[in-house]
């Protein structure tokens, strides 16, 4: 229980936070004096939260999935020759910045959370094919050789030799992914997705500090949660899910 301690805690101040943020008005009151409202009042917060992490959790899905699919493919004997191509595919995603993506994304997609999904998508795929290929890049061929010596099949190699030995790696760029993608994630609300970005945008706009400042705060302790919590689950996974495999 004591190395769950960190994210839980991350987890209770930004729930606390969320949902008490109105008894910070005096606070934010003697950073907006002049102003009339200082807590943003058009949506609660937690629904922002809401919404926000589900945007970040499919994106991270979608992109999680294709990125290491690719990055299996490419390490496989059939698929070297594409190893190339698959790198500069994730970067060419990663080097557009998500303004771009989305202005080139609204014409089809229309306004709201898909053409944000597409971004985030797309700028969160680099960190994990780079480390799906380091990660199965990185395990000795000794080992790989002695789960055939036992009889194990291609299929089986995969799934219970390297993924298990290279998940700690893939885990770590998950995690840079999908800590990015939070932050990331705000951008959208200058096209209609509701995300903790709407009190930051709407502060921008009508000059309120206190807005930004209320938004940048959850966006950062869920940035906070989310990162701890995949530090916690790189140490459960080195502990009891990396299966320890020696030459016969």
């Amino acid at each position: 229980m004591r190395i769950w301690r960190t994210p839980i805690l991350w987890l209770a101040v930004l729930l606390a936070l969320t949902l008490g943020m109105d008894g910070l008005e005096p606070l934010f009151r003697l950073i907006q004096p002049d102003t009339q409202s200082v807590i943003y009042q058009r949506e609660t917060f937690l629904f922002l939260l809401g919404n926000h992490v589900l945007l970040v959790l499919i994106s991270a899905t979608i992109g999680t999935f294709a990125a290491v699919a690719g990055g299996i493919f490419a390490t496989r004997p059939s698929g070297r020759d594409f190893l190339p191509l698959v790198s500069q595919i994730a970067s060419i995603g990663q080097t557009f910045p998500p303004v771009a993506v989305l202005a080139l994304a609204v014409p089809v997609l229309g306004f709201g959370e898909g053409p944000t999904l597409v971004a985030l998508v797309l700028y969160g795929l680099l960190p994990v094919l780079r480390n799906t290929l380091a990660g199965l890049d990185g395990i000795d061929p000794a080992v790989t050789e002695a789960a055939r010596g036992m009889g194990m099949s291609a299929r089986q190699v995969l799934f219970q030799v390297e993924i298990p030995l290279a998940g700690r790696v893939i885990l770590a760029g998950i995690r840079t992914s999908v800590t990015i993608n939070i932050a990331t994630a705000a951008i959208g609300s200058t096209i209609g997705a509701r995300t903790l970005g709407d009190p930051v945008i709407a502060g921008l706009v009508n000059g309120n500090t206190a807005y930004v400042l209320q938004g940048a705060l959850l966006i950062g302790l869920l940035a906070l949660m989310t990162d701890s919590l995949f530090e916690t689950l790189e140490k459960l996974w080195a502990r009891r899910l990396a299966p320890t495999v020696s030459p016969a």
